[in-house]
């Protein structure tokens, strides 16, 4: 129960950090894709920084979690092909919707009603992708 607690209390951090930050904003999502604004890529930007850093750092201390369990991290299998055609199809939800899956939650979170298509959508495409995964390339 205290788990569930902890992690729902850290996405609704995340959730009120996205909202503030415009990361949830379709404006934003839509400027970004013109081009327009340096916003998003900056938040972007210095998310993946970050990531890198404590990847690092966890996997170089050997950290552990906050229950004292070790952290593993396995590595990744390369493959350009699989996380291109993977960037592509999750870059055009995005650019479809206006929203990923971590905004999506918050939109609905801040009263946006219309997001609830795009998060029954994305819930049917993940139903869709668990029942055909074992035909496609991995």
């Amino acid at each position: 129960m205290t788990r569930s607690l902890t992690f729902l209390l850290i996405g609704i951090l995340f959730g009120i950090t996205m909202f503030k930050s415009e990361a949830a904003s379709w404006f934003r999502i839509y400027e970004m894709f013109q081009f327009k604004s340096f916003h998003m890529y900056g938040i972007i930007g210095s998310a993946l920084a970050l990531g890198i850093l404590m990847i690092q750092l966890i996997k170089r201390m050997k950290l552990r979690s906050f229950y004292c369990e070790p952290i593993e991290i396995k590595d990744k299998v390369k493959s350009f092909y699989r996380y291109s055609v993977g960037g592509v199809i999750f870059g055009l939800g995005w650019g479809l919707s206006g929203a990923c899956p971590g905004p999506m939650f918050t939109l609905l979170g801040a009263g946006f009603l219309p997001i609830l298509i795009v998060i029954i959508t994305a819930v049917f495409g993940t139903f869709v992708y668990g029942k055909i995964r074992h035909k496609l390339p991995h």
